[in-house]
């Protein structure tokens, strides 16, 4: 799948069906963690596969929005060392490895936000200096997902060209 495919057909998935994930895509999916930009090369990333069902479940329990990681063939936890570019890197990070899954047939969705899964340190056993910035499950899609078109703004509605009232999807001056 073309980069532009993948970005323009990814969608949020939240039911999975029960088959396996094999190791050499988790291994993809994390490499393309690994892989992302980092501010200053400071890698602050930690990534935490969780397959066992018995612990999906806990997660589940513990993430308020995301009672479907309970159903994912497995999430990977994205914890930072708190630094300031840390959750801008982290972010960066599971946005390419939800492409990737995307590319190998997997549904994934962000679930919690940074400062808000303290619980998750606990139940995983991430030291107290560690934030868990979100819980990413994947799977593959329980119900068939739609690859068209997204519902999106227009760019004429957020696009600005050098200052901020002029507006459109092409730049002033060129057609």
């Amino acid at each position: 799948m073309h980069v532009e495919d993948a970005i323009q057909t990814l969608l949020a998935v939240r039911a999975f069906t029960d088959q396996p994930v094999s190791d050499e895509v988790i291994h993809r999916i994390l490499e393309a963690g690994r892989l992302t930009a980092s501010s200053q090369n400071r890698q602050p990333w930690h990534f935490i596969v969780v397959r066992n069902r018995a612990t999906l479940s806990a997660l589940a329990d513990a993430a308020k929005t995301g009672p479907y990681i309970a159903g994912a063939a497995f999430a990977i936890v994205v914890a930072v060392t708190p630094t300031k570019p840390a959750i801008s890197d982290a972010s960066r990070a599971i946005q390419d490895m939800m492409l990737v899954g995307w590319d190998h047939g997997l549904g994934s969705n962000w679930v919690g936000s940074p400062g808000r899964m303290g619980e998750i340190n606990t139940l995983l056993g991430i030291p107290d200096d560690i934030e868990v910035v979100s819980i990413v499950p994947f799977g593959y899609p329980a119900h068939a997902v739609g690859k068209g078109r997204k519902q999106r703004k227009p760019l004429e509605e957020i696009v600005h060209w050098e200052r901020w009232e002029n507006t459109g999807a092409q730049e002033p001056g060129i057609h």
